[in-house]
């Protein structure tokens, strides 16, 4: 039996500002945007990278409680970045607006560099680069193969 993880939901308590959020930071985009009980339900947004729109979403549903995730609380979303250029960026960015939740740091593999940053719901979302997934992780494999 196939098994895909294909998506997670989050439940929010302000929609469009975590739509804002992920579409500024992550560069998602939104590939449903639905009112599944007619023009007056509750709006629900699917959202996904370029061309990956049949791989993994997020769903964004309105109507949550909000969160206020501590810090010694590690659970996050992890996005891969293509340089450790772009995730000082992103720590830059959210310095800026107030959210940088953990600063830029350098971890041994297969942590690699990482910030963490916090959304409009207080879910913790973590930018890296150096880790065994996502952009440059194809370079970074075979010089690590044999760590578990």
């Amino acid at each position: 039996m196939a098994i895909a993880l294909t998506h997670i939901a989050l439940h929010v308590k302000d929609l469009d500002a975590c739509v804002h959020f992920y579409q500024q930071y992550a560069g998602l985009n939104i590939v449903r945007d639905r009112r599944p009980n007619g023009p007056d339900g509750k709006r629900i947004v699917w959202l996904a990278e370029t061309d990956k729109e049949q791989q993994f979403i997020i769903v964004i549903l309105p109507g949550g409680p909000g969160r206020n995730q501590i810090d010694t609380d590690f659970s996050h979303l992890g996005f891969a970045l293509a340089s450790k250029q772009a995730v000082d960026d992103i720590a830059t960015k959210a310095r800026a607006h107030g959210i940088l939740a953990w600063p830029c740091k350098q971890e041994p593999y297969p942590v690699g560099y990482y910030c963490g940053i916090k959304d409009p719901d207080g879910n913790f979302v973590e930018f890296s680069y150096g880790q065994p997934l996502g952009p440059g992780a194809e370079k970074l494999i075979p010089e690590h193969q044999n760590i578990d």
